[in-house]
């Protein structure tokens, strides 16, 4: 057994294909199976099973994939911590971010971090938070910037800044002539949310903290992305939650659209950069979190306490 072969297995069970793996690994689908087979005769139990076309993993199989991820990642860290050792600040730094951050943070932080981390350049991943957490568990991203507690004990989250929450609503509606709205004004039934999986839902749930509102007849309609649910309000079928960031643009409110200030308790959210707290790079992690916080409007955000 040797630490290819366990590349190997995690490639077919990630691709869920033999020949996307084999490509993966750059050698041949004869030589990957063939490893993969000595592997699960040395182990004495089967990895995988084909059923049909595809590639499924034996129970036996998840076991073995999860210790080999575990082997591959303090391998990988080894590695990492040698080379961090002559100097954490050079190499690619690979950063996982929300999608609700994504497109307004990152004009402010990749312009400022390719200026003053020059030998350290962002390689970045934007995804879910559920799907960011798993990856920096495991060592596949250095780091991820999200919104929300990864309770787990396995990660170290460092507080950036404090995100408001803005109510982005028809002008000619009559809480647009506050100057600030009171989430317990927010009727349910017109507020429009996020598809599952994005924190951006889950937050406007906790702030409205109302018992059937994942019920009401516009949680039939969901978006993926913030931009579109904005252009959903403008054309009247509700309203819906925007970050301060995601507000600094005057493009991104479409035509019809105004923006006012939330008040009350989840009124806004606290944006955290996550990493491993075994991670040999934590230096240029660290370099990496005063640069965001340093590279953000100070209008649009609060300090975290």
């Amino acid at each position: 057994m040797n630490l290819r072969d366990l590349r190997y297995i995690v490639a077919v069970a990630d691709l869920g294909h033999f020949g996307r793996a084999a490509a993966a690994c750059h050698v041949s689908q004869p030589t990957l199976s063939g490893q993969i087979l000595k592997l699960e005769e040395e182990l004495g139990v089967g990895i995988f099973e084909r059923v049909g076309k595809s590639i499924a993993t034996t129970a036996a199989g998840e076991q073995i994939l999860d210790h080999a991820r575990r082997a591959i990642a303090a391998a990988d860290d080894l590695l990492a911590c040698a080379k961090a050792r002559r100097d954490p600040m050079v190499g690619p730094l690979r950063l996982g971010v929300i999608p609700t951050l994504g497109p307004y943070l990152t004009p402010f932080i990749l312009p400022r971090a390719r200026e003053a981390m020059p030998a350290t350049p962002l390689l970045l991943v934007e995804d879910l938070t559920a799907r960011l957490i798993e990856p920096v568990v495991s060592g596949r991203l250095d780091a991820a910037i999200i919104a929300s507690d990864p309770e787990t004990d396995a990660l170290e989250s460092t507080a950036l800044f404090d995100e408001p929450f803005f109510l982005a609503l028809p002008e000619d509606h009559p809480l647009s002539r506050r100057a600030g709205v009171d989430a317990a004004e927010i009727d349910p039934q017109r507020l429009l949310l996020l598809a599952d999986g994005h924190c951006l839902r889950d937050q406007a749930l906790d702030l409205c903290q109302h018992p059937d509102l994942g019920e009401d007849a516009m949680a039939d309609m969901r978006a993926t992305s913030l931009q579109t649910l904005l252009h959903m309000a403008a054309a009247g079928y509700g309203m819906t939650l925007a970050p301060s960031l995601a507000l600094l643009d005057a493009r991104s409110l479409p035509g019809g659209l105004t923006a006012r200030r939330l008040d009350g308790p989840h009124a806004s959210r606290r944006v955290r950069l996550i990493s491993r707290r075994t991670n040999p790079r934590r230096p240029a992690i660290a370099a990496l979190a005063e640069l965001i916080r340093g590279s953000v409007p100070k209008d649009a955000v609060e300090p975290s306490e």
